[in-house]
């Protein structure tokens, strides 16, 4: 199992943060274990393991249809509303913005970069302040903004989305901001699976 990750180090991996930000962020839905582990990127086993820590802790519920087992939050406990609201801070910007920019015309890809993402990949370090955004693509601008005032809301800090062309993006430069995004760690959305 990864080490306790930094963006919050109570917690046992980076897996755990992103299974319980994505279903305690995501009250109304059920997931089932495949997709949960296609959305966290590990094993079904490994997901299994951590649902059935999560439901036995009475964070979770879970149900059965047929040979599948769903998964929800489960919001009628005392620790719902600021296990949410933790989660939401630490481990939150992945599954909020992910929906928040998979639905948006113009948007080819997008990753967070700065202070979020380096903590996230485990660098250490303090809290971050804010996030940082770059969407690649040609969404509208006032689209953008609106975006990340909601964002911001919802993760309780400032959500700054840098637009980008595709074209720059990927060409050869010498600009010191993609000279600079390119260099550190990035955390890309996966903006396909929300689309399925």
């Amino acid at each position: 199992m990864k080490v306790s990750p930094s963006l919050l180090p109570i917690l046992r991996s980076r897996m755990q943060g992103e299974l319980l930000a994505l279903v305690l962020l995501h009250p109304e839905r059920e997931y089932s274990i495949t997709e949960l582990a296609a959305e966290v990127g590990v094993t079904p086993t490994a997901v299994l393991r951590e649902v059935d820590r999560l439901t036995g802790g009475g964070i979770l519920l879970d149900r059965r249809v047929g040979r599948s087992r769903l998964v929800k939050a489960r919001t009628d406990t005392p620790l719902y509303r600021p296990l949410s609201e933790l989660m939401s801070v630490s481990f939150g910007p992945v599954p909020v913005l992910t929906d928040a920019l998979a639905g948006l015309e113009g948007v080819e890809r997008a990753y967070i970069y700065g202070s979020w993402a380096a903590r996230y990949n485990g660098e250490p370090g303090l809290p971050p302040a804010d996030v940082d955004v770059l969407v690649v693509g040609a969404p509208d601008a006032d689209a953008i903004f609106d975006l990340a005032e909601e964002a911001s809301r919802r993760l309780r800090r400032e959500v700054n989305v840098h637009r980008v062309s595709a074209a720059a993006w990927e060409a050869r430069t010498d600009d010191p901001f993609l000279t600079s995004v390119r260099g550190r760690p990035l955390v890309r959305l996966n903006l396909d699976l929300e689309a399925q």
